[in-house]
């Protein structure tokens, strides 16, 4: 089980490990813990957990079974589309990005060998040679170019449109090579370029059934809603992994039974499981918890555009009433850090830390709907198993209504279907936001204007121009002042209430090795496919 320690992060985690590959010793690596805060047991097990790390060796073979919490029809193989943890999972096992992430947050190559610019606006991507797809064919610049280009067409329905269209042009320079021109200088493009969405695929794909890409596995069977898989790439291009033979990926909605399933010995793998569950999976020997402080959070969304949320001070009411202490501390039993209702957490460097807290005040939210007309009515809130505790943040602030006399109906629906037929649809209703690793990337994704995944249809001119010039700063300083005014303005006039950033919690059989944890969330970022192994 990880350590839950304060302000201690997966960065911090790679930090530890890196400094012991680069030959620290532990004395010199505990002197640094305790000089840091960290206490002498913590410190040493933190230690032990890097030595143990380092000291596994893979295992080649086995059938990995693994459970998401979230699946539907919609279920698509065709990144662009990918909207869930289930979608994510498939597109990392069967495609790559020109670039990624690693457990310390740090952009590495991909499928790229280099992404380089000299002023951060014009980009030259070099390609690796020696790629190949699925189906044979090689990797060149076409690929890069067809991919990138279709999430600037709107009949493709990309997730990251609003973020593409920062590109101005995309060019095959050669066949190994591609120039990315940007609107305005960017030099976040390159992490960017390492989101999910960001798969290479085939020049010229229009049925994504087979999933054909370049990644560590192939397809075998994709049902929607139901299950995929999928079967190691004998002609991958990276040397080692992946590790098993095969791997079986589905959801699990019910959080109960997806424990019970890891129990059981069922599954290999479990996603994201209730903070409460700790007590059950603590100190038994068929299960190991893997808590990572991400920065995932769950969030009641009021679109600004239908009643409710549409009445001035309807949306600042519902922030008042949410008790975020108890949240925190009963309901994610302190796996989890408070937010105000902006999505920066506390640990990233762009954080606005003197934004004052917003704090639980029910005679305020009382006052402000009595403003707004709608004291009294039944308001309605849609909640579901598929968004993670919104139904036990719904009941806490049903239960805070109550007491002031306002009534709150949660309306429960199916986790199946959930994202495709409630998500950014109903007039109030919970989305879970998985991590992501810039503010320039959460702000493009959820609050800019013309965003698809805009949850509360929050629209401001100001904020579009904000974001726009924070994205093409060199200077970090300034940079962090926008952002910081921006979480200023998300917090006071966004119908997004989010109260906490909740820890992820996955559990393990003893028999997976090789997890770790990854700032682009759970499960590695979705790709714990391709790094894990079984125990032989």
């Amino acid at each position: 089980m990880r350590d839950t320690i304060p302000n201690w992060t997966p960065r911090d985690d790679a930090r530890i490990e890196t400094a012991l590959r680069r030959g620290a010793d532990r004395r010199e690596l505990l002197q640094m813990l305790l000089g840091g805060g960290i206490g002498l047991a913590s410190g040493a097990a933190l230690l032990g957990r890097a030595d143990g790390a380092l000291a596994a060796q893979p295992v080649r073979g086995g059938h990995l079974k693994a459970a998401g919490f979230s699946a539907s029809t919609a279920d698509t193989l065709d990144p662009a589309k990918a909207s869930n943890i289930t979608d994510y999972v498939r597109c990392c096992a069967l495609y790559n990005r020109l670039t990624t992430m690693d457990g310390a947050g740090r952009i590495t190559m991909e499928l790229a060998e280099s992404v380089d610019s000299r002023d951060a606006k014009v980009w030259t991507v070099t390609l690796r040679k020696g790629v190949t797809f699925h189906d044979g064919k090689s990797l060149t610049a076409e690929d890069v170019v067809f991919s990138l280009k279709r999430h600037l067409d709107p009949a493709t329905g990309s997730k990251v449109n609003a973020i593409t269209r920062q590109i101005a042009a995309v060019t095959a320079l050669d066949p190994q090579t591609v120039r990315i021109t940007l609107a305005a200088p960017n030099a976040d493009l390159p992490t960017i370029l390492g989101l999910h969405h960001f798969m290479i695929v085939a020049d010229g794909t229009t049925d994504f059934s087979k999933g054909n890409g370049t990644g560590a596995f192939v397809l075998k069977e994709f049902k929607p809603g139901v299950r995929s898989v999928m079967a190691r790439n004998a002609n991958y291009w990276k040397s080692g992994g992946p590790f098993v033979d095969s791997f079986e990926f589905f959801a699990i909605s019910d959080e109960s039974a997806r424990l019970n399933a890891i129990l059981s010995g069922d599954i290999h793998l479990a996603a994201n499981l209730h903070p409460r569950s700790m007590r059950i999976m603590e100190g038994n020997p068929s299960v190991v918890p893997f808590v990572s402080k991400l920065g995932t959070y769950t969030g009641l969304n009021l679109r600004l555009d239908l009643a409710p949320g549409d009445k001035a001070g309807v949306v600042e009411g519902f922030k008042y009433l949410v008790n975020r202490p108890v949240i925190q501390k009963s309901v994610l039993r302190g796996l989890a850090e408070i937010a105000n209702d902006h999505p920066i957490p506390p640990w990233d460097p762009s954080f606005n830390a003197e934004l004052k807290q917003r704090e639980f005040d029910p005679e305020r939210a009382k006052s402000l709907f009595q403003k707004a007309g709608i004291f009294g009515q039944d308001l309605h809130i849609v909640a579901s198993e598929g968004a993670n505790n919104s139904l036990d943040y719904a009941a806490i602030i049903q239960q805070a209504a109550g007491k002031i006399g306002q009534s709150v109906v949660i309306d429960r629906v199916p986790a199946d279907g959930y994202w495709s037929n409630h998500w950014l649809k109903d007039p109030v209703h919970f989305g879970t936001v998985n991590p992501r690793p810039t503010p320039d990337i959460l702000f493009s994704l959820f609050y800019q204007s013309q965003a698809a995944w805009n949850e509360s249809r929050y629209k401001s001119p100001t904020f579009d121009a904000m974001l726009l010039e924070a994205r093409g700063l060199l200077d970090q300083g300034k940079r962090k002042q926008i952002y910081g005014e921006m979480q200023a303005m998300v917090s006071n006039e966004a119908g997004t209430v989010i109260p906490v950033f909740q820890s992820n919690v996955d559990a393990a059989s003893p028999k997976l090795k090789g997890l770790a944890s990854n700032p682009l969330g759970g499960m590695m970022g979705s790709a714990f496919a391709e790094h894990t192994w079984l125990e032989a």
